[in-house]
C-alpha cells in the first residue's frame, strides 16, 4: 500500500492506493480525478522539470527553461541532455528553443524567460 496525497484539486484528498495484478487501487479520493492521478503516479509517473540553458551573446548568461511530462525516472538523462544545449540571444519567453530525448520520446524544451542579444555599438 502506497498513501500519497492528491494534487489535482484544492481538496488534497489523503489516499491509500494499492496495485493487485497490474490494477490500481484508490481509497480515500472524493472525485473521479483523484483515481486517473493516483493511477498515472502508480504507473508511469511524470513531472515538469525546471533548469537553465546556456545563452550566447545574451546580456545575460542563462535563460530558464521548462520540459514538462518528463518519465520521473528519466529525470536525469533529461538534465544530461539540457546541459548540452546553448542557445543564441534574443530567446523569447514561451518560445520552443529545443528538442531533447528522453527513454525514446521527444521533448519541447520551452524558454520561461526572455533574454534579449547583447549588441555592441
Amino acid at each position: 500500500m502506497t498513501r500519497m496525497i492528491c494534487i489535482v484539486c484544492p481538496i488534497g484528498c489523503e489516499m491509500e492506493v494499492t496495485m493487485e495484478g497490474g490494477v490500481v487501487l484508490v481509497k480515500g479520493n472524493q472525485c473521479p480525478r483523484g483515481i486517473d492521478y493516483a493511477q498515472a503516479e502508480m504507473t508511469d509517473p511524470r513531472r515538469t522539470l525546471a533548469t537553465t540553458v546556456y545563452v550566447l551573446g545574451g546580456a545575460r548568461p542563462l535563460a530558464s527553461v521548462r520540459v514538462d511530462n518528463v518519465p520521473k525516472d528519466g529525470m536525469m538523462e533529461a538534465m544530461a541532455a539540457i546541459r548540452k544545449i546553448n542557445v543564441p540571444a534574443p530567446v523569447i519567453m514561451g518560445q520552443a528553443i529545443a528538442e531533447i530525448e528522453v527513454r525514446g520520446e521527444i521533448f519541447p524544451v520551452v524558454a520561461t524567460s526572455t533574454v534579449p542579444g547583447y549588441y555592441f555599438v
